[in-house]
């Protein structure tokens, strides 16, 4: 059934133990995630990646339907949900399961989606539609962040935060923290302040995300994924810091075959690498090989044409890529 955001509260999740959550609006989604579902299960959390269970259907079953995991109550949340996971979900559902709640995390999905047609048609499942968040909406939280502190601010400064947060509470809160951490040696905040602090509309970790992925560390890759809310656009720039990163490795490699040494080539390299990323670089090599590495270019080039193909699930698409990469 279809379900405003607001009425989720009022639901009884006995009986209605299902939820799917999509949208653009990643903030308002975590804020319900959070403060109406995870603060009632504790400990007793379980976070996955929709490719994480595709790729390991068996052993998420297994566990998932053994006498330890339901001894008491359960939340499952799956991130970046897509209609590839629909006949786990429905396997999942015909076992009711007593005691274990099911959320779905997705960025758009469209009306033909069939896991979205799923939960829409269901008299027991609620989908829920969460669109970006308003000028107001925006503005009041940001007034009230610098009401709490004491903090006098400007009509102007209000305006110009909730310009740049792009429509989301999450990147609005996260530069929120930012302001936050100036305040411990400042008594007040001018817009030069804020201009200087803030980027609200973008990620500041898509370097960091390429990196962790090409170092294999699937982990935090999955982590870095989970804490950001990348958008259509952030796509390509992602895909083609991959390609830079990646032709990078591959004259580190080339130049590996003559110094021998996996230091001695990295230091040696022109344009130099900076000091700080030499150990990120140095495991990316030691967890691949050049014939991985030309593979990898070949697969990025592919991948970038067909995100720019299906400019809608992009994100998804790119996702899927990144994990993927991070596990091999």
């Amino acid at each position: 059934m279809i379900t405003k955001y607001f009425e989720i509260q009022k639901i009884n999740i006995l009986i209605n133990y299902a939820f799917l959550l999509y949208g653009d609006n990643d903030g308002l989604k975590n804020d319900i995630v959070k403060n109406i579902f995870e603060k009632n299960y504790q400990d007793n959390i379980y976070k996955y990646d929709e490719i994480e269970i595709l790729n390991n259907r068996e052993q998420f079953m297994v566990g998932l339907f053994s006498k330890s995991f339901f001894e008491d109550k359960k939340l499952i949340i799956i991130s970046r949900v897509t209609d590839k996971i629909k006949d786990i979900i429905e396997e999942i559902i015909e076992k009711k399961l007593t005691g274990v709640v099911i959320i779905l995390l997705s960025s758009g999905l469209e009306k033909k989606s069939k896991i979205r047609q799923m939960f829409e048609r269901s008299t027991n499942f609620s989908c829920v539609a969460f669109y970006p968040d308003n000028h107001q909406t925006l503005s009041t939280i940001a007034s009230n962040f610098f009401r709490e502190k004491k903090i006098p601010i400007s009509t102007q400064i209000i305006n110009i935060l909730t310009d740049r947060a792009g429509g989301d509470r999450q990147n609005l809160q996260r530069e929120l923290a930012k302001i936050e951490g100036l305040l411990g040696t400042r008594l007040k905040i001018t817009i030069e302040d804020v201009l200087k602090l803030t980027n609200l509309a973008e990620n500041h970790d898509i370097s960091e995300l390429v990196d962790n992925c090409l170092a294999k560390n699937k982990r935090r890759t999955i982590k870095i994924l989970n804490e950001n809310s990348y958008s259509i656009e952030d796509s390509i720039i992602i895909i083609r810091t991959f390609l830079s990163k990646s032709k990078r490795l591959l004259k580190l490699f080339n130049e590996l075959q003559n110094k021998k040494n996996i230091d001695m080539a990295i230091t040696s390299t022109k344009p130099p690498i900076f000091w700080k990323d030499k150990d990120i670089v140095k495991q990316q090599m030691q967890k691949s090989s050049i014939n991985a590495v030309r593979n990898l270019i070949y697969k990025i080039n592919d991948m970038e044409l067909l995100i720019k193909k299906n400019n809608y699930s992009s994100i998804n698409l790119l996702s899927n890529f990144v994990i993927e990469q991070s596990n091999i």
